[in-house]
């Protein structure tokens, strides 16, 4: 039987911008809840310099993403695992639908690419106390019902696996506005291979 996963208590140091995480519900640290639920650090974290200032695909988006919950809990089917959960809503509007009126397929899958991985650090930063730069190697998707301009999503995130060389999480995209699942999705990411020793 496997060891049952560690809780780490850990610090980070201080933000120079104060986020408050009072409104963000979950029982993971208020230090995690900072790291995860603001975003615009977050994110920002993993961009090169010198694309900082740049308006690169789904920048916008992400900016209105807001974190309802950040969480670290047993799995209900292998009690000895821990999982990580973030809730992240934001509403749907014109730079995210297709010629019909609704989110595009693709915007869903930037989503789920997007806020999977919140999980997943979330899970890093309780049990290993970091997180690691990760890539996609493949995102599934399942559309199941349409959300238009104005809807509210609620995108809900949990890790699945977070191995050594592989991890992977799970979305679940619900329209609140509908009361309604609009798609569905597993990702799986890894960490990318070293750079070539350049030859001298």
């Amino acid at each position: 039987m496997d060891a049952p996963q560690q809780l780490l208590s850990i610090s980070f140091p201080p933000s120079s911008e104060p986020f408050d995480v009072s409104k963000v519900a979950g029982n993971a640290s208020p230090e995690i809840k900072e790291r995860i639920s603001n975003l615009h650090k977050f994110l920002h974290t993993f961009v090169p310099a010198q694309y900082k200032d740049v308006a690169f695909f789904g920048r916008s988006i992400q900016e209105r993403f807001v974190v309802t919950e950040v969480s670290v809990l047993e799995k209900k089917d292998e009690p000895s695992k821990l999982e990580g959960r973030v809730v992240v809503e934001l509403d749907v509007n014109e730079e995210m639908i297709n010629g019909g009126g609704n989110i595009h397929g693709g915007c869903s899958a930037f989503l789920v690419d997007m806020c999977s991985s919140l999980a997943i650090s979330t899970l890093g930063l309780a049990t290993e106390g970091t997180q690691y730069p990760t890539v996609s190697q493949a995102i599934n998707m399942i559309y199941h019902s349409p959300a238009a301009v104005g809807d509210r999503l609620r995108l809900v995130n949990t890790s699945m696996t977070l191995g050594n060389r592989a991890q992977s999480a799970r979305t679940e995209i619900w329209n609140v506005t509908h009361s309604r699942l609009v798609a569905s999705g597993t990702h799986i990411k890894m960490k990318p291979s070293a750079p070539p020793k350049a030859n001298l």
